[in-house]
């Protein structure tokens, strides 16, 4: 059985091969994951606020069984940093700033895309990549523009940052907009690149050995209770 990543807009137009791309993952998708007899899993992109997001017991569970479970560059980032006691395996330079505490917010990851069916395009920009971006980008505008779209960019809402969005905010104009755009960075897609690589087997770290033993809690339980029982009315 191949590797299971689940993975959305940070990986957009990418090919992918020798891996079982699912999409994002919702809360109960590790969970069948494991009980599907899955070697390893990658956790890149997640679902949430119309839905569960993923919960950390379902990542505990899957280590506990013996799966080796990585992390990288957006909700995959922020369950590595908050589970990396227990043996997720981080990779990249966004969960090395949440692990580090240089990150603290989730909004920082997040990003609005489209469905399935159109390949969770995304639809605006997280605030990792606007940052990178800025960053390439400060050769090409005045300290004063760079501060101006920084502050512009933190300060809007993820579903609302586009680079259009950032310029209109600092007071500039489309030409800006189409320079960030032209010189855009994701650090999304290139952590997303190492963790995929990292699964297929080329740069895969070595798994932590376990030291603790998975409680299996009501909450848990109630989990598996229902996602077995979908298994039998499907």
């Amino acid at each position: 059985m191949k590797p299971v990543v689940f993975a959305g807009p940070s990986i957009h137009g990418e090919h992918i091969s020798g891996l079982d791309l699912r999409g994002p993952a919702a809360c109960g998708d590790i969970f069948d994951a494991v009980r599907q007899g899955v070697p390893a899993i990658g956790l890149i992109d997640g679902l949430y606020g119309d839905c569960a997001a993923v919960w950390h017991k379902e990542i505990l569970f899957a280590l506990s069984s013996g799966v080796t479970v990585f992390g990288a560059a957006s909700m995959g980032a922020l369950r590595a940093a908050e589970c990396a006691a227990f043996g997720m395996i981080g990779i990249g330079d966004i969960f090395e700033a949440y692990r580090d505490g240089r990150r603290f917010s989730d909004a920082d990851v997040a990003v609005s895309h489209a469905p399935g069916e159109l390949g969770y395009r995304p639809l605006t920009i997280a605030l990792v990549d606007a940052e990178a971006t800025l960053a390439a980008c400060r050769g090409l505008v005045t300290p004063e523009e760079f501060d101006a779209l920084s502050l512009a960019a933190g300060t809007l809402h993820f579903t609302r940052r586009t680079w259009r969005a950032i310029a209109v905010e600092a007071g500039l104009g489309p030409a800006t907009a189409n320079l960030l755009a032209a010189h855009a960075v994701s650090a999304k897609r290139k952590d997303a690149a190492r963790l995929l690589a990292a699964l297929s087997g080329e740069t895969a770290p070595s798994t932590p050995p376990q030291s603790w033993k998975l409680q299996n809690t009501m909450f848990f339980q109630q989990l598996a209770t229902r996602r077995m029982a979908g298994e039998k009315t499907s």
